[in-house]
């Protein structure tokens, strides 16, 4: 846990006990049943790496980090070691505040365990909708074996991909792999360009440094962020109880859309912006190549394509688009089109060998202007065409 002035700022192990007391387990499977679907998934993964190094030419120099087929706790576990992680030093900067004010310690200690169950909250409801997950950050223990460099890890969440075949009523083999492609893809990202881990960290832990408001404020908005998704937001997805008058949401501080919006200095706006080119580059990349695999290796990736893109745009419910509009992370599905437009008008233009000098190093990344326009990208870094 992260200590502040001997009491936590967040209770991190209330935060994974809360979450696995709330989460639910998922589709109901036999004891056989999820045994296979496990086995599965680990085959699945390891036929991907092949196919996804033979389509993009990306080679690790090491032994790649392993895939842990987990269920929703296993995932919260590894989230809350990441989380835990890169919020240490803000944290750091929390307790030297704190430390010079009256009353502090109390107020931590009861922040603490209030942050510990909102987060649990949070994370719970992720949990239930992620499908797999390149983990950067936690550093490896027994319980959650990181790649040879003390961290990285492949998650693949069993329960979810069994429920999303059912639900899209697809070919669930067909649609495990698809979704192995997709994650294995990121596996090789971070295996093939050894910088990439640290550039991501130290861009993170830049923006949390500019940071111009007291970290126990921010926390403070956090819990009052999840709250307001726990509490007025599930009540309109039951409908309003009986007796009770609905009462209209209260209007939005100006100019305050979501948590990001509430941290932001102009260097903050910068290091997002770069930061939002890396990741649709990532998801776009990893879109791309499973796009490009699939016809060869999944029979029925046409059909999967098409419900789950239509599943993306369309299947999110109230609760889930107002998690997305406070967490900032409406962006998410922007960043998979442009990411994988991006990628796509490079390949056709330079080949993959020219793309590939994206990973060259952190100079040769795509500017959140160059994701919108490849070209310009071309211009710059004058790929040689392959």
């Amino acid at each position: 846990m992260t200590r502040l002035g001997g009491t936590e700022l967040v209770d991190w192990n209330l935060a994974v006990s809360t979450a696995a007391r709330i989460t639910r387990p998922g589709p109901e499977v036999s004891r056989d049943q999820a045994r296979a679907v496990v086995a599965e998934l680990r085959r699945h993964a390891a036929a991907s790496q092949e196919h996804v190094r033979e389509f993009t030419g990306m080679r690790s120099a090491g032994p790649q980090a392993p895939v842990l087929v987990v269920d929703r706790p296993g995932w919260v576990k590894a989230n809350v070691a990441g989380f835990r992680e890169l919020l240490r030093p803000m944290m750091r900067k929390a307790r030297e505040r704190r430390a010079a004010v009256p009353g502090g310690t109390a107020l931590a200690m009861v922040g603490s365990k209030v942050t510990g169950v909102e987060v649990g909250m949070l994370m719970s409801f992720l949990s239930s909708r992620v499908l797999g997950q390149y983990e950067t950050f936690a550093p490896a223990t027994p319980a959650l074996p990181g790649a040879v460099d003390g961290g990285g890890r492949l998650l693949l969440v069993a329960p979810n991909i069994v429920h999303v075949e059912r639900e899209l009523d697809v070919e669930p083999h067909d649609f495990r792999l698809w979704v192995c492609l997709h994650e294995e893809t990121h596996r090789t990202q971070f295996a093939a360009v050894p910088w990439l881990r640290d550039h991501l960290e130290g861009e993170i832990q830049a923006f949390l440094a500019e940071a111009d408001v007291d970290p126990a404020t921010l926390m403070e908005r956090f819990r009052q962020a999840v709250q307001s998704l726990s509490g007025r937001e599930e009540r309109d997805e039951r409908g309003t109880p009986d007796g009770e008058e609905r009462q209209p949401p209260p209007a939005p501080a100006a100019g305050r859309t979501s948590l990001v919006d509430l941290v932001q200095t102009p260097r903050q706006r910068e290091i997002l912006e770069r930061l939002t080119a890396v990741m649709s580059l990532l998801e776009g990349h990893a879109d791309f190549v499973m796009d490009g695999v699939g016809p060869q290796v999944v029979p029925t990736v046409s059909e999967i394509r098409e419900k789950f893109t239509r599943r993306r745009q369309t299947g999110a419910g109230r609760l889930d688009r107002a998690l997305r509009r406070v967490l900032g992370m409406d962006a998410k599905l922007r960043q998979y089109q442009e990411g994988e437009h991006f990628v796509r008008a490079v390949v056709e233009e330079a080949g993959m060998a020219g793309f590939n000098k994206v990973w060259t190093s952190p100079n040769t990344l795509p500017t959140r202007e160059e994701i919108a326009k490849p070209a310009a990208w071309v211009a710059r870094v004058r790929p040689t065409s392959g």
